[in-house]
């Protein structure tokens, strides 16, 4: 008899006689009624893909990076700027700037060698003798221009075409102009002299050729453009080496058998094994095993983490030492990995306020330059030098050759995208491009006080009994109302119980009231346990022991009251320390000149404790988590541009009112989509490289917008040739091809210095 797997949790079933379903005339075993509900509630999750769906072709969305709202199923050219598109989802490896770039390169060794004999011949004394302006010479340039302007340079004409059609004026319209002028015009010279009247013709009569110089300038429009498609895909670098991390397959278990399979065909609730030196495939929980394991490439933790039985482990994350076994929970797009780099990649093509400079200066360029060549053209063919009309030809084909929108519009978003990638890589998610600009500028840090300042897992730390009742006892009631509790504070107690040995009773009608306490019947008998505030709304006296609850409060630990039938009880004393690195943080958070407050919802007197040992001289306590954020709105009123540092869960709105709202995470749903910023490592050093990170991006984004601005400010009226008349300045239009070419190169080239920014320095 063939093996009996159960699909759901992949152990052999070995019970006799078997629980089995039939779906479709095939019947299923499991190893226990809650895998049968499972299967049935969605037979279709636990189900191995068919061949056919597993070997269709994945096509996705392409967009452009400097023109985000263009949307399309697959590779094509942005219909805007003619830029290549990219995968809107990030992908291991990019196979479509890769054909793109092996295009321009094989376009650029076909031109570069027809190229140089032309620049040969130029450089060799025939252009001074006359020669090469009448035949053979004359037809032999046309012969090795022609395949290099028509064939190598056709993109830039389908694009400059392109830009024509939908208005949308762009680099490749000035390129495409410029380029096809220039050898339209050598080409009539060649075919037709008798066309061209005497203000084109030198002083010995004869036409200039420029079909070298149109050559050029396509060899040197194609080597900016393989050089831009190089640099741009380094700016996606930092993406595809984190889903790099994800192994290819997988080793899965089924009763006794193991077999390697494909990434793709692991299932939630598959049973994998992991050994030492391999990553781990996907998300999930530990189910037997122990080992250490090194996350620092999601969360930028430098040490590994042992890992035992049900504690959760993220794919990508490597095992350095010890095998395991693990049960797949997230897979594919829902694994942890997956999430942040769509994420970061959604970031990057957000637009920076900044950008809207840039994006309004681009809108006119254009056809401020064409209006630049014109105006070029007449003058020199007005009050110019002879032969007029052919200096007025080169002027106009140099203003249109030097000007480059590229550089301008990438000025921005090119910085964002390398920035957030650097940031991706050291556990900092920013999840758009406004807090990445604003974060640099705040002014107030707001920062919770448990799981953000502190360890954010509470201990108990005494038990004070009120008279008739024991320390034992009131352990226990609390316990049996926090079974059914969700709140660190919870664990706490459930803990202390545990290690006492106490047996803890069941309780009934529990209701929690979020950031007060919790209440129900335990033995008949009804029992609250919360904070002084519960106590207050339902009317219990305090008294003796609020006297102990004062001096608990005085050395920073917590005191929740438990009353039994109305009356106090006693209370639990729980303490959360605070994180090893918090004072240290916020004492350089401090010198970079930021207001700090502590925004909590407990205690005054404990709240004031915490904040006098990590140095914060603002403290806003026994604050309800739906009143935290009307305290950020107040600071904002003030004229104050805040930044909140929270759990990302009961901090939400607050997180969400702040200009920059930063969520200790550690990979959860609720982390991932709180605030404006994620913290993957929850910690406070995190907080602080983020604030860097977003300083340096700002002043890249100042830098290439001065380069692009400084750059046409002075290249256009340079070709233009407004500086003959005083110092017999002219710029060839090879040389304004190549400024073009390496403008926006060298905007790129410097936003791919924030990739190797040193952030904790």
């Amino acid at each position: 008899m063939a093996e009996r797997i159960d699909p759901v949790c992949g152990m052999t079933v070995r019970k006799e006689p078997p629980i089995s379903w039939t779906l479709d005339g095939t019947e299923y075993f499991f190893c226990n009624p809650r895998c049968l509900e499972k299967f049935k509630a969605d037979p279709a999750r636990y189900l191995e893909p068919s061949q056919e769906e597993s070997a269709a072709p994945v096509s996705g969305p392409y967009t452009c990076p400097m023109d985000p709202q263009i949307v399309q199923e697959g590779p094509g050219i942005c219909p805007i700027c003619g830029m290549a598109l990219e995968p809107v989802l990030p992908q291991a490896a990019d196979e479509s700037q890769d054909g793109e770039a092996s295009d321009m390169r094989r376009r650029l060794i076909l031109g570069a060698s027809l190229a140089v004999p032309l620049v040969a011949a130029h450089l060799s004394g025939l252009e001074s003798a006359g020669r090469l302006s009448s035949p053979p010479w004359s037809w032999a340039q046309a012969a090795l221009a022609a395949p290099v302007v028509l064939w190598a340079g056709a993109p830039f004409f389908a694009r400059g075409l392109q830009s024509l059609r939908r208005r949308a004026l762009n680099m490749f319209t000035l390129i495409a102009l410029g380029t096809g002028t220039a050898f339209l015009y050598s080409l009539l010279a060649v075919l037709a002299p008798g066309l061209f009247p005497a203000a084109f013709r030198t002083a010995a009569g004869r036409l200039p050729l420029y079909f070298e110089a149109a050559a050029i300038i396509t060899v040197l429009a194609l080597v900016g453009q393989v050089l831009e498609l190089g640099a741009r895909k380094k700016t996606g670098e930092a993406l595809r080496s984190l889903l790099r991390l994800a192994p290819k397959t997988a080793r899965r278990v089924r009763g006794e058998a193991e077999e390697d399979v494909p990434l793709d065909s692991v299932k939630p609730g598959d049973v994998l094994r992991v050994r030492p030196g391999e990553a781990v495939p996907v998300d999930g929980t530990l189910v037997e095993g122990e080992s250490s394991v090194d996350e620092s490439a999601i969360s930028g933790e430098p040490w590994p983490k042992t890992k035992g039985r049900g504690d959760a482990v993220v794919g990508g994350t490597l095992n350095v030492e010890g095998s395991f076994l693990m049960r797949a929970e997230k897979v594919g797009r829902d694994t942890m990995l997956a999430r942040i780099a769509q994420m970061v990649s959604e970031a990057q093509r957000s637009r920076a306020p900044v950008q809207s400079l840039a994006d309004a200066v681009s809108s006119y360029f254009v056809p401020a330059v064409l209006l630049s060549a014109a105006a070029a053209f007449a003058a020199w063919a007005l009050w110019g030098p002879p032969p007029r009309l052919d200096h007025a030809l080169v002027s106009a084909v140099s203003v249109l050759l030097v000007a480059c929108p590229c550089a301008l519009g990438l000025a921005t978003p090119i910085s964002v995208r390398v920035g957030m990638g650097r940031g991706a890589r050291a556990g900092v998610l920013f999840h758009d491009a406004r807090a990445l600009e604003v974060l640099h500028k705040v002014d107030t840090l707001v920062l919770d006080k448990t799981g953000t300042l502190t360890e954010g897992k509470p201990r108990v730390c005494a038990a004070v009994p009120a008279e008739n009742f024991t320390e034992d006892e009131i352990l226990s009631l609390a316990a049996a109302l926090e079974r059914g509790s969700e709140h660190p504070l919870a664990r706490a107690v459930l803990t202390a119980a545990s290690e006492r040995g106490l047996a803890v009773p069941e309780a009934e009608g529990f209701k929690a009231r979020p950031g007060l306490g919790v209440s129900g019947r335990v033995s008949g008998r009804p029992v609250l346990f919360g904070n002084r505030r519960f106590m207050d709304e339902n009317g219990v006296p305090l008294g003796a022991i609020e006297e102990s609850a004062a001096r608990l409060a005085a050395d920073g630990r917590t005191a929740i009251f438990l009353a039994v039938g109305g009356k106090a009880a006693g209370l639990v004393a729980a303490e959360d320390p605070p994180r090893a690195e918090a004072a240290e943080i916020l004492s350089r958070l401090k010198s970079e000149g930021l207001r700090l407050i502590m925004l909590t919802g407990d205690s005054r007197a404990a709240a004031e404790a915490a904040a006098k040992r990590l140095g914060i001289a603002e403290v806003l306590a026994d604050v309800l988590p739906e009143k935290k954020r009307d305290a950020i709105a107040r600071l904002q009123k003030e004229g104050r541009l805040v930044a909140m540092i929270g759990d990302g869960v009961n901090d939400a709105p607050a997180l969400a009112q702040a200009d920059a709202g930063l969520a200790m995470g550690t990979g959860t749903d609720a982390a991932l989509k709180s605030g404006s910023v994620t913290l993957v490592r929850g910690d406070l050093a995190a907080a602080l490289r983020a604030r860097r990170l977003s300083r340096r991006v700002m002043a890249n984004i100042r830098q290439n917008l001065f380069f692009a601005f400084v750059y046409n400010v002075v290249g256009v009226p340079l070709a233009a040739g407004a500086f003959f008349p005083f110092f017999g300045w002219l710029l060839s239009p090879v040389f304004a091809s190549a400024a073009m070419s390496l403008s926006s190169v060298s905007v790129i080239a410097n936003a791919l210095r924030l990739a190797g920014a040193n952030l904790d320095a």
